[in-house]
């Protein structure tokens, strides 16, 4: 398998999945938040086998309902390969 091009799309299916949408149900909520996406492509996230731009992970976050520090801090603690900074990028501050 080739190296994954981003860590968030296991969690979009997970989180997609437990809220019973499927990949053109969540294309079209994306569409209408102003996103002109297609099911192919995020197929394609899903699958970690397209690169994510910022703007597409706040979209993607916001679609299923939370902000993009919350996917990306998902995404890492269920493990998923990830560049060795990212933690540092998203750790929350000390309260």
């Amino acid at each position: 398998m080739e190296k994954p091009r981003n860590i968030v799309g296991p969690v979009v299916r997970e989180l997609r999945e437990k809220q019973g949408l499927t990949q053109a149900a969540l294309v079209a909520k994306l569409n209408l938040a102003g996103w002109d996406v297609s099911r192919d492509i995020v197929a394609r996230i899903e699958g970690q086998i397209r690169w994510i731009a910022d703007f597409e992970v706040v979209k993607l976050a916001e679609g299923l309902g939370l902000d993009a520090p919350d996917l990306i801090r998902q995404a890492v603690a269920k493990g998923q390969k990830r560049p060795q900074s990212l933690p540092e990028l998203i750790r929350k501050p000390p309260k």
